[in-house]
C-alpha cells in the first residue's frame, strides 16, 4: 500500500524521529478550492517540502463535506513532499475527524514539541487542555509551541476568542511557561507577529486565501503569501516568515505537451466567452432579457474556466513591476502591428477589418500611456476611463466627450471605470 502524506492522528501523542523543523501553512482552502485558489496552495506545499514536516493550521476546506476533503487529500498527497499534519479551522466541519483524525494531539519531536489545539467553534475543548497540562508537564519537553486555529486577544484584530477562553488556556499553560515559546493561529487571511501573555503570537493565513485587509495597520497590499518555518539552530527553536512570490508554482509548464494543450484549452475557453458575450448582446437588442442573461452567465463560466487553465500557465513577475511589462506588447501592437495589417486590409479591399485594426490601433496607444502612468502603482493617480463599447476607444479624465473620436459612438453608451 503506498504510504500517505497526509497523517490522520490517531493517538494524541505522537513520537516523531529525525524531525528537526516544521513548515506551518494558514488557511488554503476557506474560499474554495478552484485551480486558481489552489495554485498558491500548491506553491505553499512546495516551500513546506524544505521543513521535516507540514502543518496546516486550519481550513483545508470551504465547507466540511467528503467531497471536499477528498479534494484537499488528493491535491495534498500529489504535492506534499513530507508528512502533512493539520489542525481544524471553523470552515473544517462535518467529516473532519473521518479524514484527519483527532483534533487535539500532540507531535514531539527530539527538540520541540507542537501542541495542537481544537478552537475552531471558539472555544478550547476540556481535553485538548488536560493534554496540554500533559505534554508540558513531561520533563522531555522543555520547549513547545501551542498551535490553534482562531487566535487570541491580540493588539492587531477584534476576530478572536474571548478574553475568558484565553483565561482558560493560560490557566492550563502557567505552570510551564518557560516551555511555551510560540502561540501559532490561522484564521485572519493576513499575517502578523505580537506578544500576549509574555509570548510570541504568530499569525499566518496566508496559505490558499486571498490577502485580506484586517485593521489600518495591516493591510493587504503589505502582507504576501507565505510559509512559516520553524527550526531549531543552537538547541533553540526558532521561526522565519518564507514569501511566496506570485510564480509560487509551475509544474505543469515543464510538461511541454501538457503546455501546449493548456494554451490551446485557454484560447478555446476565451472564444466561448467572447462568442456567448456576443450573442447575449443579440438577445437584449431583441428583447429577450432573459436569453440574454442566460448567455453572460455562460461567458463568464468560461471566463472562470479559461483564468484556472492560465494560472496553470501564468508566469508573472512580481505585481510592484507587473504593470509595466504590458507596456511593450501594446506599443508593438499600435506602433507596427495593426498599421501593418489596416495596410494589408486597405490594399486588399478590405474595409471593415481596415477599419478595426485601425481603430484598435488608437486605443493601444493610450492603453500604453495609461500603463506607463500606472507603473508607478502606488502613485497612480485614478483618473475616471471611460470605454466605447462600439469601437473599445479609450478615454481618461474628470470628463468625457459626447461622442467617441474614433467611432462617434454616444457617451450614454460608454462604460465608465474607476474614479474617486
Amino acid at each position: 500500500m503506498d504510504k500517505k502524506n497526509i497523517i490522520k492522528v490517531l493517538e494524541p501523542v505522537v513520537r516523531l524521529e529525525n524531525v528537526h523543523s516544521v513548515g506551518v501553512i494558514g488557511d488554503p482552502g476557506c474560499e474554495g478550492l478552484g485551480t486558481y485558489n489552489m495554485k498558491v496552495y500548491a506553491g505553499a506545499l512546495e516551500e513546506s517540502n524544505k521543513d521535516d514536516i507540514t502543518l496546516i493550521v486550519g481550513d483545508l476546506v470551504p465547507a466540511g463535506t467528503g467531497h471536499h476533503y477528498r479534494v484537499i487529500q488528493e491535491l495534498t498527497e500529489a504535492l506534499a513532499g513530507n508528512d502533512v499534519y493539520s489542525l481544524r479551522g471553523n470552515h473544517d466541519t462535518g467529516a473532519y475527524t473521518e479524514y484527519f483524525g483527532l483534533k487535539n494531539y500532540a507531535l514531539l519531536a527530539d527538540d520541540f514539541a507542537v501542541i495542537v489545539l481544537d478552537n475552531a467553534v471558539r472555544a478550547f475543548e476540556e481535553e485538548g487542555l488536560l493534554l496540554l497540562k500533559q505534554v508540558l508537564a513531561m520533563e522531555e519537553v522543555r520547549q513547545a509551541v501551542i498551535a490553534f486555529h482562531i487566535p487570541v486577544p491580540n493588539h492587531f484584530i477584534q476576530n478572536c476568542v474571548s478574553e475568558e477562553e484565553f483565561a482558560r488556556l493560560k490557566n492550563a499553560y502557567e505552570p510551564w511557561r518557560e516551555k511555551v515559546k510560540y502561540l501559532l493561529c490561522g484564521h485572519v487571511h493576513s499575517r502578523f507577529e505580537d506578544r500576549v501573555d509574555g509570548i510570541p503570537l504568530i499569525c499566518t493565513g496566508g496559505g490558499g486565501a486571498m490577502i485580506e485587509d484586517v485593521s489600518k495597520d495591516i493591510r493587504a497590499c503589505d502582507v504576501e503569501h507565505h510559509v512559516v518555518h520553524f527550526y531549531v539552530e543552537d538547541g533553540t527553536l526558532k521561526y522565519r516568515i518564507a514569501d511566496l512570490s506570485e510564480d509560487c508554482y509551475g509544474r505543469e509548464r515543464e510538461d511541454a505537451v501538457l503546455r501546449q494543450k493548456l494554451e490551446e484549452t485557454v484560447q478555446g475557453e476565451l472564444l466561448a466567452h467572447f462568442r456567448y458575450l456576443m450573442f447575449a448582446d443579440r438577445a437584449e437588442r431583441r428583447g429577450l432579457d432573459q436569453i440574454a442573461a442566460l448567455f453572460r452567465a455562460l461567458a463568464a463560466s468560461e471566463y472562470h474556466h479559461a483564468r484556472n487553465f492560465y494560472s496553470v500557465l501564468e508566469h508573472p513577475a512580481p505585481f510592484m513591476e507587473s504593470v509595466g511589462a504590458f507596456i511593450p506588447g501594446e506599443d508593438f501592437e499600435y506602433k507596427y502591428l495593426y498599421q501593418m495589417l489596416a495596410d494589408y486590409a486597405k490594399n486588399h479591399g478590405s474595409p471593415l477589418a481596415e477599419q478595426a485594426y485601425a481603430g484598435a490601433a488608437m486605443a493601444e496607444k493610450v492603453h500604453a500611456a495609461l500603463l506607463q502612468q500606472a507603473s508607478d502603482v502606488e502613485n497612480f493617480p485614478g483618473e475616471t476611463v471611460y470605454v466605447c463599447p462600439i469601437c473599445g476607444y479609450v478615454m481618461v479624465g474628470d470628463a468625457a466627450p459626447e461622442r467617441c473620436p474614433v467611432c462617434g459612438g454616444p457617451k450614454k453608451q460608454y462604460e465608465v471605470f474607476g474614479g474617486k
